[in-house]
């Protein structure tokens, strides 16, 4: 014989606080930085994105699509495009390596250095909001402490900076092809950046 008797529901325990664990703090810092981010590049096209890729191109010395591309974290074809954007906003130029006449180098206008600075401004207005429950010096210990863990980490990627500069000259581009133009195995010994 059946009962028919409903089961009783045994509640399940639930937190009183959310999960403290690196991934969700960093994550949840992470949305909230990036929402911030597009709010106030809303006027730049391509947004948090094309920011990377002037930043980066100021920060190196004519960079090329594909070092760019991997300094700021991007897959190239977004780049293409996302340089394109720019260009069309007058923030940046692509200019004939002399070297290699098939490679474009990425150079800011003297508008996107104008526009880069406004640009760092707002950010650092929006760090300074994301980042204001921890006060002046644990801001500080916290950027310190994510610089350094942060770098520790770029040597792991072996496409970075000199080392993407390095395989693009030899013929690698450094990302699916295992051999240069030649045959040869790509492994730059130019450590990355």
């Amino acid at each position: 014989m059946r009962s028919t008797r409903a089961a009783a529901v045994v509640p399940r325990p639930t937190r009183a606080d959310p999960p403290s664990d690196l991934g969700w703090a960093l994550s949840t810092l992470l949305r909230g930085y990036g929402r911030a981010v597009e709010a106030v590049l809303a006027d730049l096209p391509g947004g948090g994105r094309a920011y990377r890729l002037l930043a980066s191109s100021a920060s190196a010395q004519m960079p090329t699509q594909l070092a760019l591309a991997e300094s700021a974290g991007l897959d190239r074809t977004v780049v293409t495009y996302l340089l394109d954007d720019l260009a069309a906003a007058g923030l940046v130029e692509r200019r004939p390596d002399p070297a290699d006449r098939r490679v474009r180098r990425i150079v800011l206008t003297d508008h996107g250095v104008d526009r880069l600075a406004e640009f760092e401004r707002r950010l650092r207005q929006v760090e300074q909001q994301v980042l204001a429950p921890l006060g002046e010096a644990d801001t500080a210990q916290l950027r310190a402490l994510l610089d350094r863990a942060a770098n520790a980490l770029r040597p792991s990627h072996p496409t970075t900076c000199a080392h993407v500069t390095a395989l693009a000259r030899s013929g690698c581009d450094g990302l699916t092809d295992p051999v240069d133009d030649a045959g040869r195995a790509c492994d730059s010994p130019d450590p990355p950046c």
